[in-house]
């Protein structure tokens, strides 16, 4: 049996490089549509301010891709060195939309990436903008592949297991696709990175007014950051909703965890705002609640109960009684394929044959498993709750406070003089920050909230990972530990650098009076 620490440590690692990667990713996505927005007023316009706007920003867009990408090829490499039996147990599904995410939007992406930067002065205005446009696709088309395949994870639909290659196979691409779970994170998650983008150039401009400098060019980088952001930031909130309606229907473990549900409440449930949760005695000793709220997230009806921890470990109980016959079913026709009793006994239980292997952890012959390591199974099957409650509370409240931001910030550009309220422009300065927070704690409640499985309810974490030296796994851990720091390092000290030169490093003129200040600034 695979050792605790191993486990841990190949856990450890893959969250370490997928959060370091994902300080990048969001803003990737969304500072794109900017420039477009940017790029069109200026095709329409010819006002050169706009083009420098597009120019300036596409090339702190620039720094943060690069070292995304830097990033993001370790991630892939993981699967075959860390968790190489869940690639050969799942790769039939899992590998189609990573290599559809490479083949049709990492290499459009990248291509117009070029072109954005180096086709300035050879291509027309128009086919600049779209070179801009492709780009900004081919960045979501990327975002889309890569959450269907983690949608997948979530929700493994369009897909049986075969005992005849003893794998996961693919029956239905097109239900893989259109997977609901996939569809609702593609939306929520690409939202939180237009949230992220403007929060960036908001920031910015508004440092930019307080010192002011650069007035016109930051006003205007203001005025379009305000309105995306507000759009933004209310598409995340209702696109939210839709993920967490996904998410009550789909894995209501999660579900239960995020609202430390110990009880099946009646319909509708109330959504539990702050709560003392006691899990020793699977208990909130207070909370405050509001009404009907929880049950109308999740369920989409005032009929329909959200089960409850306790509820769904009685269910689990007997899932794991069925494994157990699944697997034993599997073992037989492992040796011999054309046992019939084994084969309608396995197509009776192959869907609870997850459940079982959650037993495996504790003991290799299930039909030696004692009622206390069932027991300890059962408990298995759901994650730790504090954690789970106060990271979706912590990322809400920071949705709110953006979408608060951002309303006063459009409001403000309706009355120009409202732009220069130097409380506004420093709350915008302060803020830079949260939407990195919001999306850092969004995953970990998807993933973290997933466990005990790399696909849920399919094949438990435990049963994934590479047969690795605990050693080596600490010597790569601290490897990627350290090279991602030193690349975030890098990655701050150059979008300081630039921000502070401000568009006066363009050389366009434009800013002669400034530009000089700005460099010296910046490299001083």
């Amino acid at each position: 049996m695979i050792s605790d620490q191993l486990v841990d440590l190949s856990r450890l690692q893959f969250a370490a490089t997928a959060m370091y990667h994902f300080l990048f990713v969001p803003l990737t996505i969304g500072m794109v549509w900017m420039l477009v927005i940017m790029e069109s007023v200026y095709v329409m316009t010819g006002n050169g301010v706009w083009k420098d706007m597009t120019r300036f920003w596409g090339k702190l867009f620039g720094i943060n891709f690069a070292l995304g990408v830097t990033t993001g090829i370790t991630l892939e490499f993981q699967f075959g060195t860390n968790w190489a039996y869940y690639s050969h147990y799942v790769g039939d599904i899992f590998g189609a939309p990573l290599a559809m995410e490479g083949l049709m939007a990492f290499f459009l992406e990248s291509t117009m990436i070029g072109l954005f930067f180096f086709g300035w002065d050879r291509l027309s205005r128009t086919q600049h903008l779209m070179v801009t446009a492709l780009m900004a696709i081919g960045t979501n088309l990327s975002a889309l592949w890569i959450l269907i395949a983690n949608g997948w994870m979530q929700n493994p639909v369009g897909s049986e297991f075969s005992y005849l290659t003893m794998r996961m196979e693919m029956v239905d691409f097109w239900t893989v696709f259109f997977n609901p779970d996939a569809q609702a994170k593609f939306v929520h998650t690409v939202s939180a990175g237009y949230v992220t983008g403007a929060m960036f150039v908001l920031s910015i401009s508004s440092w930019y007014l307080l010192k002011k400098r650069d007035v016109e060019f930051a006003k205007r980088s203001f005025r379009v950051a305000a309105a995306f952001g507000l759009a933004s930031a209310l598409s995340v909130i209702v696109l939210g909703d839709e993920s967490g309606y996904t998410v009550g229907e789909a894995q209501q473990t999660k579900m239960a965890a995020i609202e430390a549900m110990w009880e099946t409440k009646p319909a509708p449930a109330g959504l539990t705002m702050v709560a003392s949760i006691n899990e020793a005695a699977q208990k909130n000793d207070w909370e405050i609640e509001i009404p009907w709220v929880m049950g109308l997230i999740g369920t989409r009806s005032i009929t329909k109960e959200i089960p409850g921890i306790r509820e769904i470990k009685a269910k689990n109980r007997q899932r794991i009684l069925r494994g157990i016959l699944a697997v034993n079913a599997l073992d037989a026709l492992r040796h011999d394929r054309d046992d019939t009793a084994a084969k309608r006994l396995f197509e009776t239980y192959k869907a609870d044959l997850g459940f079982g292997f959650l037993l495996k952890k504790y003991v290799s012959d299930l039909n030696q498993a004692t009622p206390e390591i069932i027991d300890r199974a059962i408990d298995d099957t759901v994650p730790r709750v504090t954690p789970m409650f106060w990271a979706f509370r912590i990322m809400v409240g920071l949705g709110f406070a953006m979408l608060a931001l951002f309303g006063l910030a459009f409001w403000s550009t309706l009355k120009s003089v409202g732009m220069q309220k130097p409380w506004l422009l420093k709350w915008a300065l302060w803020m830079l920050p949260a939407p990195w927070i919001a999306c850092e704690l969004g995953w970990f409640v998807a993933e973290y909230g997933r466990q005990p499985w790399t696909i849920y309810g399919v094949l438990p974490t435990h049963m994934s990972v590479s047969t690795l030296s605990v050693n080596s796994l600490y010597g790569s851990l601290a490897g990627f530990i350290g090279f991602y720091t030193v690349l975030l390092v890098v990655e701050m000290f150059l979008m300081v650098k630039f921000a502070r030169m401000g568009p006066g490093s363009l050389g366009t003129g434009r800013y002669a009076n400034e530009a000089a200040d700005h460099v010296a600034a910046a490299q001083a």
